[in-house]
């Protein structure tokens, strides 16, 4: 069954979920369940879940540091509507127990690190001077939170 997982994912998945609800249903079968590879499917959807959340909170912290770094670009509004969405949407998928699995200081030094040199021509300001109008979220809630305007 393994061999079926690597050449052909749709239909190991298909012959997994019939042989499961047979198994859930009391039905005798001559084929055993691929047991490792389920286990490891189950547990790759929770970290797919997870991932797209931080990805999610990642973008937003990208898209507030542009607007906190080039506050006179043409692009700011949109910067600021695309960290709403992205807010939203993590808030949307995010389930308790990932709350315990995301660090939020890792998420802001990625965002840092993922800026470019340059903005609509114009180099980055200085960091101190940018710190010192920005403070990164400290928190999973403050991430999540709209900044004030």
């Amino acid at each position: 069954m393994s061999d079926l997982y690597d050449s052909d994912i749709m239909e190991w998945s298909e012959r997994q979920a019939q042989l499961l609800r047979g198994v859930a249903g009391g039905k005798p079968s001559n084929e055993c369940p691929d047991w490792d590879n389920i286990i490891d499917e189950v547990e790759s959807v929770g970290k797919s879940q997870l991932d797209a959340v931080e990805s999610l909170l990642l973008n937003a912290l990208v898209h507030d540091l542009k607007v906190a770094l080039w506050l006179d670009a043409r692009d700011v509004p949109h910067w600021k509507a695309e960290a709403r969405l992205f807010r939203s949407q993590a808030r949307r998928r995010l389930t308790p127990s990932m709350r315990r699995k995301i660090i939020i200081s890792e998420l802001v030094e990625d965002a840092w690190s993922g800026l470019p040199e340059t903005m609509c021509e114009q180099p980055s300001p200085n960091v101190l001077q940018v710190t010192a109008r920005l403070r990164s979220p400290a928190t999973l809630d403050e991430a999540l939170a709209e900044p004030a305007a």
